[in-house]
């Protein structure tokens, strides 16, 4: 079993255009990310997903790899799957999907997501979560929640606050850190997955795994990995990161 980290980067976005360009401690976002992602011991392969040149070019400069793909793709997990098939990953090998904006990212997470995969041979996704001690991302709807049963399977996940307590807030909440595992084959599986009424209300595309009767396997770490959203996140994850 082989695996690959993808990391898909977009150059347009409506909240925050040029987002993985965005300097941070004078380098690019993307080139925290990747070399984040190859401090990882789960796989010797980091490669930036992108239909832009721009992206492609700051990369390159640093010395990354880069796959260039379609311009056109109706989701991230879409441009992700044309990147493995481009690396001619077979259908068993694990395929780790980080987001371009997660320059906090640390590698020892990354080792934790792939670890279900070598026990359990009839697993297609993972992601990972991390216990909420910030009492403002329980409310903030930014910040996705995520609930899951006794044998770690998603049961939801929400913008909303959950679980909701009807007395008073619930002391323990967890948030999804948007890091995916996959086997490969499953990339082809969910692009054929029809898109439910959940996922268009809270605008999650993993809810169409639960929609469609699917699992998804939460792990939970304790490493966090906050996400620059907007340009005035970039202060704070500079002073998380100095």
């Amino acid at each position: 079993m082989k695996s690959a980290i993808i990391i898909p980067a977009r150059f347009q976005s409506s909240r925050f255009e040029g987002k993985p360009l965005a300097l941070i401690h004078k380098k690019p976002m993307i080139q925290h990310v990747y070399e984040r992602c190859t401090g990882s011991t789960c796989t010797d392969t980091v490669v930036v997903a992108t239909d832009d040149e721009r992206i492609q070019k700051a990369v390159e400069s640093f010395g990354g790899k880069v796959i260039m793909t379609a311009t056109v793709h109706n989701s991230g997990t879409d441009r992700l799957a044309e990147a493995a098939r481009i690396l001619n990953l077979s259908s068993e090998d694990i395929v780790i999907n980080v987001q371009g904006d997660q320059p906090l990212i640390d590698p020892r997470s990354l080792d934790q997501v792939i670890e279900p995969f070598k026990s359990d041979d009839q697993l297609e996704m993972t992601t990972l979560a991390f216990r909420i001690v910030d009492p403002r991302e329980k409310i903030n709807p930014k910040d996705v929640k995520v609930v899951f049963d006794k044998n770690g399977n998603a049961l939801y996940f929400s913008r909303a606050p959950i679980p909701f307590g009807r007395d008073e807030t619930a002391d323990e909440m967890y948030k999804h850190l948007g890091v995916y595992a996959y086997r490969r084959r499953f990339l082809d599986t969910f692009h054929e997955l029809p898109q439910g009424m959940l996922e268009n209300v809270e605008k999650l595309e993993q809810l169409r795994v639960l929609e469609n009767g699917m699992q998804i396997r939460i792990v939970v770490t304790e490493f966090d990995s906050p996400e620059v959203d907007i340009p005035g996140d970039i202060q704070r994850i500079e002073l998380q990161s100095s």
